[in-house]
């Protein structure tokens, strides 16, 4: 990339990040459309495949991958397996074992390579949690014991897929590999264990103190919580998603004992960090590296879209609905389908490591994610005309889980 271009692209990647909220924003009266589809397209449309304005160089890439380690971080973060034990997330773990065998089998036949197929299998068993629970948390569902089941669906539709990347991205034996993720569940056991130990009480009133002055004891804490998870799994030679991801769940551990009013104010400072600054960055830059003309110049790449969107509502939204409790209606049941098989950012994730790794062809990849914007586009809204449109808001339920908005 010539010196020029640099300037131009590191202006232009804040300017889509910038624009796609307010895209969103004056779309909305028509039709709710995700920042993260409006952070792909303007990321393409910047890119080298149309406008050529902006070319992703070492500074840029590096930017992407902080990114994309926060993008997980604050998913784990988002998520409290604590309060989704019990039916909820036995039902969710046993539809999303069903959905691997099925994507598995699905990618066995695209695919004769065996990892290849694994990684094409594996795409189609995720689910946009941060996607879904603003939406469900708009329309007054989230306490619900519907919003339970689709939050046990979406946490196990994120956190098993990036066991499974982690697995299969080792190049490690079954054996090997089994040792070197029980070697770091060990250390997240221990990580958990040391978060929720009672903390002394100069830490509490340290983060008090620092909340509001440039120590920011509490930011700097959950940030080397960050980097030490992603150590200990570049370490044992796994991928820096599982790191960050447990980094989110100890972190939340790690801040439970934190007064409401300081607790809501960090969330928004790494929230902060995350949504406003690094992962959009991911998502731009994703959509630079987007291969439109490998989707465009193909007629048979381009019907794949359309086809993929289906295998993500039979491969992930079947199982989940057909596992749900005996009692859920038939519109109920079709409404978790739909959610369950609301799939983006880790399409966007697991294909472009498949991609760099050579796992996967570009075309696929891009038809890959092109189904993912659909489904985020096209799922969460017919699972609300399914069930008969949004529901007036209820009391919070100090038992049920505090979402926050996304820009997933």
């Amino acid at each position: 990339m010539s010196a020029a271009a640099q300037p131009l692209t590191l202006i232009l990647i804040p300017a889509a990040a910038v624009a796609a909220p307010l895209l969103a924003d004056r779309l909305l009266r028509w039709i709710a459309v995700p920042t993260v589809v409006f952070e792909i397209v303007l990321g393409v449309l910047i890119g080298p495949d149309v406008l050529g304005w902006a070319h992703v160089d070492g500074l840029v890439d590096a930017l992407s991958q902080f990114g994309l380690a926060m993008l997980m971080f604050l998913a784990g973060y988002e998520i409290d397996f604590a309060k989704l034990r019990g039916g909820p997330l036995k039902r969710a773990g046993t539809a999303w074992l069903v959905s691997v065998a099925v994507g598995l089998g699905v990618g066995a036949l695209v695919n004769r390579d065996p990892l290849d197929g694994a990684f094409a299998g594996l795409v189609l068993t995720t689910t946009a949690l941060g996607t879904i629970l603003p939406i469900l948390r708009d329309s007054g569902e989230l306490p619900t014991p519907f919003g339970s089941l689709v939050m046990a669906t979406g946490a196990v539709g994120e956190f098993g897929p990036i066991i499974a990347i982690a697995a299969l991205l080792s190049g490690n034996s079954p054996a090997r590999t089994a040792v070197i993720l029980g070697a770091f569940a060990v250390i997240t056991a221990l990580a958990v264990f040391g978060a929720r130990r009672p903390r002394p009480a100069w830490t509490t009133r340290l983060i008090e103190r620092t909340l509001r002055t440039s120590g920011q004891f509490a930011i700097r804490a959950v940030i080397l919580v960050l980097a030490a998870m992603v150590a200990a799994a570049l370490w044992l030679d796994l991928d820096m998603l599982l790191g960050a991801f447990v980094a989110g769940i100890v972190s939340r551990l790690l801040l439970a004992g934190v007064r409401q009013a300081e607790e809501e104010v960090i969330e928004a400072k790494l929230e902060g960090i995350g949504f406003g600054f690094l992962v959009p960055v991911f998502f731009v830059v994703s959509g630079m590296n987007f291969d439109l003309d490998a989707l465009l110049d193909d007629p048979g790449t381009l019907l794949l879209v359309p086809v993929f969107l289906l295998l993500f509502l039979a491969v992930r939204g079947l199982p989940a609905a057909l596992l749900a409790p005996a009692g859920l209606g038939l519109r109920d049941r079709a409404a978790l389908a739909l959610y369950g098989a609301t799939a983006l950012p880790l399409v966007v994730v697991i294909t472009t490591i498949e991609v760099d790794a050579g796992h996967l062809p570009s075309s696929t990849a891009a038809a890959l994610v092109g189904a993912g914007m659909l489904s985020v586009l096209v799922f969460p809204l017919a699972a609300q005309r399914v069930r008969g449109g949004a529901r007036p808001p209820v009391a919070a339920d100090a038992d049920q889980p505090r979402v926050r908005a996304e820009s997933w």
